[in-house]
């Protein structure tokens, strides 16, 4: 782990993507050694920009991301992109299609793009990806962006690992007013409008008219901030300057006021909790086999004779020491 730790922070993309192997593995030994390595180079991490991008699929997030990481590196900035692609439940498979939409960004030296597996989270980032984070700010890289999924309003667990969400959106789908439901939109830093090119233009700019009078109508904005609402072209790198630009304005005015920090250690409280709920369920079938007291409750919900909740109850209580008539 001294060596990788090592090989990391000295900017060395394949022990990057060994490491990022090693954190997203579920065996046990390498839990154990990713523990100790993100101890290592956790130090060293935290000085990034970190972006979330969502959006439904078709909306162009590879396209945009590529053309905002090639405006980076031209600016002289680091990129790291973390692509997360959806998996089947079944088999645990993944195309990690992502990275072949990035050609251009993946091949430049000073960008590093790496595609996971959802597996069978929710929320649009895979389980580690928090972790994936500080370990490309270890190695360096001073701008991270993470890409959800990409299935629309459910994606909300990209904005508890970054430092700003932006919100893609397609012209002339019909979902105005959809798009105005509690979700991504509520916590979208900034929205765009892609595909406004072409015969799509002017329809994109009435999209942005429509979300951005919505806006003002159901959002209330933070203090001495504003969504705003862009119509982009990422197919002909229209607009895309001028989003990188508002981007860094807006990080840095959120370091300046505190309230980055604000944000980042509220993240970092969420994350404790959520370490200690899994945790805790793991030390629980630890105790009870899954093969004996959970398969006879199983059969009680099958049956129709218990509820799930009160299933549930039991054997937490049963693992926790209490005997199973006391439900807590």
């Amino acid at each position: 782990m001294d060596r990788l730790a090592e090989a990391v922070q000295s900017g060395d993309r394949a022990a990057l993507a060994r490491a990022i192997t090693l954190v997203e593995s579920s065996l046990d030994q390498d839990r154990h050694d990713a523990e100790l390595l993100l101890e290592q180079l956790l130090p060293a991490a935290g000085h990034s920009i970190r972006i979330g991008i969502t959006g439904i699929p078709g909306a162009g997030k590879s396209t945009l991301i590529e053309r905002l990481g090639i405006q980076a590196l031209n600016s002289g900035h680091k990129v790291a992109v973390l692509t997360v692609d959806p998996s089947s439940e079944k088999s645990g498979g993944s195309i990690l299609g992502d990275k072949t939409r990035m050609t251009l960004l993946a091949a430049k030296p000073q960008a590093f793009v790496r595609p996971s597996p959802a597996g069978v989270t929710r929320g649009g980032i895979a389980a580690r990806t928090r972790e994936c984070v500080y370990l490309c700010e270890a190695a360096g890289f001073d701008l991270v962006i993470v890409e959800t999924i990409g299935v629309g309003q459910v994606e909300l667990a990209v904005a508890g690992i970054t430092d700003i969400l932006l919100l893609l959106l397609l012209p002339g789908t019909g979902d105005e007013l959809q798009g105005m439901k509690r979700g991504s939109m509520e916590l979208a830093d900034l929205v765009l409008v892609n595909k406004a090119d072409g015969p799509l233009r002017n329809v994109a700019l009435a999209t942005v008219a429509d979300y951005r009078q919505a806006l003002r109508l159901t959002r209330q904005p933070r203090p001495g901030e504003g969504v705003e609402v862009i119509a982009v072209s990422a197919l002909e790198d229209q607009g895309i300057a001028e989003v990188l630009q508002k981007l860094f304005q807006l990080h840095q005015k959120r370091r300046e006021s505190g309230a980055l920090a604000a944000r980042r250690a509220e993240q970092c409280r969420d994350w404790l909790w959520q370490a200690i709920r899994e945790a805790f369920l793991e030390s629980m079938v630890g105790k009870i086999s899954p093969q004996d007291r959970v398969a006879e409750l199983e059969q009680e919900v099958v049956a129709g004779r218990m509820t799930a909740s009160l299933a549930a109850r039991q054997f937490v209580n049963e693992c926790a020491g209490h005997g199973s008539g006391d439900v807590a």
